[in-house]
Order: structure tokens, then C-alpha cells, then sequence
């Protein structure tokens, strides 16, 4: 009897596989070329991005962090300011803003898409004295609510940054590819995303001339030409060695989404023929104590950067040591909110304050999901986890 199949959270190295003479021969130009940063390579990728995420302009940089830094630089965000954001996400959504001296509002989120809940940022907004913007994060590869944060920002005046770092490739309700209908995007290209480079890297995608001129000049050092710096800046330039890797990946971007969404699709399946629900579906409405992500509707598109179930809080860590035991992999995004990080103590946040970010903090898990993940290990996870949730 063979052995059941092993399962990485995330292979990289069965990615690798599939375009190692590509990459291979695309780094090879780059060093016959003896051009490292910024430059042609670079460039090259910019444009590509551009067209890929149906803006006008695509601004590389050093990380998604970078990223994020720089959007707020570039819209003066400073001491004082006030920048909607939610809990439930990676630190650099908040660590940018408070980076600057500007004080991260942390707002709940919707339990169902863990995204930004619209009603609780409108709620959020009409209480700050200083809002300069509005930070949703399109988590685990599923767009925010795009209309309503959007109407919103327009409301207050200020602009939608949005942090799309597990998002490329994903569409709003509107149909448009996420990167396009805020003031500006921040995406990652941290080696797990759904277009992951060889190390740090990042960009910014926006429709505004002069905003992505500004973005150019704030990631070198604030200079426009050499020697003349007409700001301070920040030294957050992409090298051409990550561009020739990204360039090789993007070709193949849109192929793997789909074999994520795939993956996603069989998962939903599954799980629903054992009796489990969507996350619309609260875990105390009872039966099978398991939930999965919520469907989304065409035109929108996710692209299952993870995808994410949600147990009882009490079952969530002996689940994950189950799954060890039968070599499946598994992660916890995010097992704290930020608004309880000792960084932001100073905020006087205590948890109960943003409930659904602490109740999705105990009860999320991330199952295996990428595209070289075959039929056969995906149907090992599905039973591992049903062999637990269903004693």
C-alpha cells in the first residue's frame, strides 16, 4: 500500500520545474548585459504590468511595503493624518501609515470576505477629524467591496489607496482588474504571492500622470535626474535580475490563477458534499463545523492567493497539528489584528473592540493551494480535514 502524498502549504520549487529554462536563460541576459538596476529589463516589466492589470502605468519598486510607503509619500500623507485600514492584514498595511506619523484607524471587517466592512467604515469615517485616506486590502486574492469604499472616499474627499499585494490578477465587481479604480495600488512581489519574484519586490499601478511621475522620482531618493533631488525620497528601485523573473512568471500569471481557482472550485465541492457552508454562513448557525470561502459572482474574480477555511476557535490548532501528522501543510493569516500589536498599544485598542477581526484571528486556517498542486494531493487534504471535523 502506497504512502499517502505529501503536501506543502506552498511549493515553489514544483513552480521552478515548470520554467527553470526560461528563468534560467532570462538571467543569463541580464548578466551578459552587466545592467542591474532599473533600466531596459525593468522598464520592459513596467509596461507589461501595466497592460496586464488594465492601467495606464505601472511604477515598480523594493517590496510591497516599499510599495506602500511610497503611495502615502506620494499623496502627503504625514503626522497628524488619519488613514482608514483594517486589522485583519499583514503589518505593512498599517506600519506604512504609522511610518509617516499619521495614526492607522483600524476598522472591522466584513465576516464573510474578510474584507473591510463598507458600513463599518463609513461609520469609522464619519468620526475622524483628519481622514487624508482609505486603505482597504484586497485579502487572500478577493477584491473589497470597490463601489462602496469608493463612493465613500469620493464622499469624504480623499483617496482610495488600496493594497493589493495578494490580489494581481483579481476583478472587482465591475469586471476591472484590481489595480485601477482607486488613486493608486500597492502590490507585492514577496517569492509566495501569485506572482512572486527571487526575492523583494513591488509596484504601484495608477491612471494618474503625474502621481506615477512623483512615484518614479520618491523610490530614488527624490530625484528626477542624477544629482538633482527635488524631494526627499526613499532608495526603492527593482533590479533587473527580479524584472527578467517577474517577466518570465507574468507570461504564465493568468494560467496559474485559473488552475488556483481550479483547485478552489474542487475544494468548495468537496467540503459542501460533507455538509460544510460558506463563511456567509456563521459557524453558530451549527452543523458541520467547518466554512468555506464565500463564492464570489461574475464579473468579479478571485484569485485564491489562499484559500481559507474557518473553525470552531477550540478545534482550529488541533486541527493543524492533525494535518501535520498527515503531512499536510497548513498557516494561520493573520492569528493577531493589528489593532492588538504591542506597536500600537498607544492606540488604546483592547480586543472586543473590533470583534469579528479577533473572532476570524482564532478560527481561520489556510489550506495547501497553487497551481502545481495535483488532483491527488488536493484530495488527501480534503479528506485529512473531513477525517477531523467530522468525529
Amino acid at each position: 500500500m502506497s504512502s499517502p502524498p505529501r503536501v506543502p502549504a506552498l511549493d515553489l520549487r514544483a513552480q521552478y520545474a515548470t520554467i527553470r529554462g526560461e528563468v534560467r536563460a532570462a538571467v543569463d541576459r541580464v548578466f551578459e548585459n552587466q545592467a542591474f538596476i532599473l533600466g531596459e529589463e525593468v522598464e520592459a516589466l513596467e509596461r507589461e504590468l501595466a497592460a496586464f492589470c488594465e492601467v495606464r502605468f505601472a511604477i515598480t519598486c523594493g517590496s510591497g511595503s516599499d510599495a506602500l510607503l511610497l503611495a502615502l509619500m506620494a499623496l502627503d500623507i504625514g503626522p497628524g493624518d488619519e488613514v482608514i485600514c483594517p486589522a485583519f492584514t499583514f503589518f505593512a498595511t498599517a506600519g506604512a501609515v504609522a511610518r509617516l506619523g499619521a495614526r492607522p484607524v483600524f476598522v472591522d471587517i466584513d465576516p464573510a470576505t474578510y474584507d473591510l466592512d463598507p458600513a463599518a467604515t463609513r461609520a469609522a469615517a464619519a468620526r475622524c477629524t483628519r481622514l487624508r485616506a482609505i486603505l482597504p486590502v484586497h485579502l487572500y486574492g478577493r477584491a473589497a467591496d470597490q463601489g462602496a469604499l469608493l463612493a465613500l472616499a469620493e464622499e469624504r474627499r480623499v483617496p482610495l489607496v488600496e493594497d493589493a499585494a495578494q490580489a494581481i490578477g483579481a476583478r472587482d465587481a465591475s469586471g476591472r482588474r484590481i489595480g485601477g479604480r482607486g488613486r493608486v495600488a500597492c502590490f507585492s512581489f514577496y517569492p509566495t504571492k501569485n506572482l512572486g519574484g527571487a526575492g523583494e519586490g513591488g509596484f504601484l499601478s495608477t491612471d494618474d500622470a503625474a502621481l506615477a511621475e512623483r512615484l518614479r522620482r520618491l523610490r530614488v531618493h527624490g530625484s528626477s535626474r542624477r544629482y538633482a533631488h527635488e524631494e526627499l525620497g526613499i532608495n526603492s528601485r527593482l533590479d533587473a535580475l527580479q524584472a527578467v523573473v517577474l517577466r518570465v512568471k507574468l507570461r504564465h500569471l493568468d494560467a496559474w490563477n485559473a488552475a488556483r481557482c481550479r483547485h478552489a472550485a474542487a475544494y468548495d465541492e468537496a467540503f459542501a458534499r460533507a455538509g460544510a457552508r460558506p463563511s456567509t454562513v456563521s459557524l453558530a448557525a451549527g452543523g458541520l463545523p467547518l466554512r468555506t470561502p464565500a463564492p464570489v459572482a461574475a464579473p468579479a474574480a478571485h484569485v485564491y492567493h489562499q484559500y481559507v477555511i474557518r473553525v470552531p476557535a477550540a478545534l482550529r490548532d488541533p486541527l493543524r497539528e492533525h494535518l501535520a501528522a498527515r503531512g499536510v501543510g497548513s498557516d494561520v493569516y493573520y492569528p493577531l489584528g493589528l489593532h492588538l500589536q504591542p506597536c500600537f498599544a498607544a492606540l488604546g485598542h483592547r480586543e472586543g473592540d473590533l470583534p469579528e477581526t479577533d473572532r476570524a484571528a482564532r478560527e481561520v486556517v489556510a489550506l495547501p493551494i497553487y497551481a502545481e498542486l495535483s488532483d491527488a494531493q488536493r484530495e488527501h487534504v480534503v479528506a485529512s480535514v473531513l477525517d477531523f471535523v467530522t468525529r
